[in-house]
């Protein structure tokens, strides 16, 4: 894909979900400590690991016709292949170092701007806000998230795991905006928020694949992509107004 320019979670269970999350980040980072025959990575090997991630984070920064494989990885590192299998046992270990950092970015990039209830006067903009704030964190890496997601639809449970867990978070923010419970697992705001990201993955799927743009010659032009965001953003705002409707109907006959 083309590298085109362009209130706080409430709730008595956000605490302990950010203490995991630190939790597991740092369990994370002492198994970079270490490289799969066990021994721990003095400085040589800290900077023999990252020169792999480095190596694919460059081919991934290349045209979509690049093929990722591990020896293409390797010839990027300049390693030999036996070197690269010290530190990631296949592809999908090596991707799943590569995404760490990218989605660290994404509380900056797109989360934030859900973390506020959006005020209902101002919900259309704030929906737009987020929707093109979401489009230029896919662009920006894109080829490395369609990757991850053609892998995740062919099965593989540690791409499909990543994609559930990259999503879940604004799920359960988007549930917040429509005032909902995001703990009550059939609960209609829960069904919407799901629906409607469901929706917004799809549509920056479709205008971030250079492949699939040019299969149409020329006719998904820039204009045509933000027209289709636009669109997004509006079917969020009604979803959004509607289940905060129901939210305070259902406040108001308790």
């Amino acid at each position: 894909m083309g590298r085109e320019p362009d209130g706080q979670a409430g709730g008595d269970s956000e605490p302990k979900r950010r203490g995991r999350k630190a939790a597991s980040a740092t369990v994370a980072k002492q198994i970079d400590n270490f490289n799969l025959n066990g021994q721990r990575l003095g400085r040589k090997g800290r900077n023999t690991r990252e020169r792999i991630i480095a190596a694919a984070q460059s081919l991934l920064s290349g045209p979509r016709s690049t093929q990722i494989t591990l020896s293409a990885v390797a010839r990027e590192a300049e390693l030999k292949m036996t070197s690269l299998y010290v530190y990631f046992k296949d592809l999908t270990e090596l991707l799943l170092a590569t995404l760490e950092p990218v989605m660290e970015t994404a509380e900056a990039a797109y989360l934030s701007l859900v973390r506020e209830r959006w005020p209902d006067e101002a919900l259309n903009a704030c929906c737009l806000r987020f929707l093109n704030a979401y489009l230029a964190f896919w662009r920006e890496h894109s080829f490395l998230l369609h990757l991850r997601n053609s892998m995740a639809d062919q099965y593989d449970e540690r791409m499909m795991r990543q994609r559930v867990d990259a999503a879940r978070p604004l799920i359960t923010m988007l549930v917040r905006q429509m005032d909902g419970d995001p703990t009550i697992i059939d609960s209609p705001a829960l069904s919407m928020a799901t629906v409607l990201l469901t929706g917004v993955e799809r549509v920056v799927t479709i205008v971030t694949d250079t492949t699939l743009v040019s299969f149409f010659d020329g006719s998904m032009t820039e204009q045509l992509a933000l027209r289709r965001i636009e669109a997004e953003a509006k079917l969020m705002e009604l979803g959004i107004r509607e289940l905060r409707r129901h939210a305070a109907n259902g406040a108001a006959g308790g």
